[in-house]
């Protein structure tokens, strides 16, 4: 061993011991590492910072982009109202977007199965009222898993069957992977969902639920030319129930109807009265395509492209509002504002929104052009609440961005495109068409996760260029030597999962491979089996949020610690070990 080998080791092993110590956040721990290598001269300076550019990196800060886009244009909610019950049990809940998760990425690249169901999940976990770190890490583990099944279900295999045509003249096909890789997911999603989640520490980070907010009362209208036009207002229910929104009633030609109406049948320009926070209320018109209470004033703004913005304002005795109705005040005309719902707490509001005298105490739901909150906050003379993430959903681009996606994704796993690429494409165009402002694509990249990423790199590559992961292979060489093949095989998954978790799994795999085919030939068996043994152990990173992109992406939305990954990831890790292993021997005998 060398000195810059030693120099490498030390400094990996420090990073981990104060990572898993978690008094210090992770991206100062590992860009202190970094700078740490480039003086001591094991991390050239011209590669210092080549992390920051990595394509790792890249997909990273690009899916949490794309995933923000698919929220911001309803596609979330499409999968959440078909997919997800939030009265689902958790472990019933793991199971059933395990399940998809697994399925999804087993046809394209995980790393997008991810970008598509994080934020169904964390939609999910915000109406149950609990902590998506839950749910997350299982999501991320079910993704990875689904990989290890086909040919282009994750990188490694791709690579694997690529150093086998030029080692050994013939490439793997499509289902190869399906026995060990099948077997090995199915296995690890069972023990996801049925204990693997209880082993994830509590961080108590509860995502906001409707419960902690009081309810609006609050009015959407039906356009012409709706489908909802001759349906009776009760067969809206099922869609209300689903999104949380309460129905209280139906307002016609400026008429309350008698009691809720259930059963008239709606027409165009009806109004219907509910009670649901923002977030509930977003949902429920996007699913029914639903207009604003002020239709006319609603079209206004969305012609002039600037874009809508939700705020929530407190009426103080002093407000100009206060004691009259947005409509007495000329609200929609003299400041292109909506009144969209109001909050009073303990009494019911009859009469129209719009109409109704408003309260000193009341909290007020605006919907206004982008940009001109504060404007507007200041001639109500209100109070702005803290801001916390309202967003008008784009419902009319839904499909565009799902059109969008898809088209990406499939490009990328059929290798028309470069997968980063194919990501920046997406966020362009979700940019371009208004489906995500562009004030706004910035603010949901996980900027410490990014730093972690991109300093973590070189100090990755570094090890390899200095001959320290070959140190590694040749060690594990001699120790195997003599040993009987089905030993070696888990030798050799061990040490795979092990360099995985630490480095990336392209790069693991590019180094285990040709030392899988090295170790058949001393035993003077078939490579196949060593082969697939580094398949599914450099897709197995579960110990550490750097192993796999996955496990990174849910770093910043999970809140999770370091160290909370190998809690459920050392057991699921050795349980893939437990299941391959036979299989191996079974479908790629040596």
């Amino acid at each position: 061993m060398n000195t810059d080998q030693l120099l490498l080791f030390t400094i990996f092993a420090l990073v981990f011991v104060l990572l898993l110590w978690g008094r210090l956040r992770y991206d100062i721990i590992a860009f202190s590492a970094l700078l740490t290598g480039v003086v001591l001269g094991v991390v050239p300076t011209d590669q210092a910072f080549s992390g920051f550019g990595h394509p790792a990196t890249l997909v990273v800060a690009l899916v949490l982009i794309v995933s923000a886009g698919l929220v911001r244009s309803g596609a979330v909610y499409l999968i959440t109202r078909t997919l997800v019950d939030a009265s689902r049990s958790l472990g019933g809940h793991i199971v059933m977007m395990g399940g998809v998760g697994a399925l999804l990425s087993a046809f394209m690249n995980n790393v997008a199965a991810l970008a598509l169901l994080m934020p169904v999940d964390i939609q999910t976990a915000r109406k149950a009222g609990r902590a998506p770190s839950y749910t997350l890490m299982p999501l991320s583990f079910a993704t990875i898993l689904g990989g290890m099944a086909t040919l282009i279900g994750t990188p490694p295999n791709i690579v694997i069957a690529t150093i086998r045509e030029q080692t050994l003249g013939a490439s793997y096909h499509m289902f190869d992977f399906a026995p060990v890789g099948g077997v090995a997911a199915i296995a690890g999603l069972v023990f996801v969902a049925t204990l693997g989640w209880r082993l994830i520490p509590d961080r108590g980070q509860m995502v906001s639920g409707p419960a902690e907010f009081a309810p609006y009362i609050a009015e959407l209208t039906v356009p012409e030319g709706s489908p909802h036009i001759g349906k009776r207002l009760g067969q809206l229910d099922e869609v209300a129930e689903k999104t949380d929104v309460a129905i209280l009633g139906l307002i016609r030609g400026g008429q309350r109807r008698y009691g809720r109406a259930a059963n008239a049948l709606l027409e165009a320009g009806d109004t219907l009265v509910l009670e649901a926070v923002p977030e509930a209320l977003d949902e429920f018109r996007a699913a029914l395509s639903l207009a604003f209470s002020d239709a006319a004033r609603q079209e206004k703004l969305t012609a002039a492209g600037e874009g809508l913005d939700l705020i929530e304002v407190v009426v103080p005795e002093t407000a100009r509002i206060a004691g009259k109705s947005a409509q007495g005040i000329g609200l929609a005309w003299r400041q292109s504002t909506i009144l969209m719902g109001i909050s009073r707490s303990g009494e019911r509001i009859a009469r129209e929104v719009r109409k109704t005298p408003v309260q000193p105490g009341d909290i007020l739901l605006l919907l206004c052009p982008r940009d001109r909150g504060p404007d507007v906050t200041d001639w109500l003379g209100c109070l702005p609440l803290a801001q916390r993430g309202l967003s008008v959903t784009a419902n009319d681009k839904v499909w565009l961005a799902i059109g969008l996606f898809a088209v990406a994704v499939l490009a990328a796993s059929v290798g028309l495109i470069y997968l980063p690429v194919a990501l920046g494409i997406v966020v362009m165009g979700y940019a371009l068409t208004g489906i995500l402002p562009l004030r706004e694509l910035y603010d949901h990249v996980e900027w410490p996760v990014v730093v972690l990423l991109g300093s973590m790199i070189p100090l990755g590559a570094a090890l390899d260029s200095s001959g320290g992961t070959k140190l590694i292979a040749d060690g594990l060489v001699t120790l195997t030597q003599g040993w009987p093949a089905w030993a070696v095989l888990t030798v050799l998954m061990v040490v795979t999962m092990t360099l995985s978790d630490v480095l990336n799994n392209t790069a693991t795999t590019i180094v285990a491979a040709p030392v899988g085919i090295q170790m058949a030939q001393s035993l003077g068996v078939s490579p196949d089996p060593f082969l697939m043994a580094v398949a599914v152990a450099a897709s197995s990173a579960f110990l550490t949020p750097i192993g796999h992109k996955n496990n990174t992406l849910i770093l910043g939305p999970g809140g999770y610690r370091f160290g909370d990954y190998w809690r459920m990831g050392l057991p699921l890790e050795a349980l893939i070990i437990a299941v391959s292993i036979p299989a191996i021997l079974v479908f790629w005998p040596f």
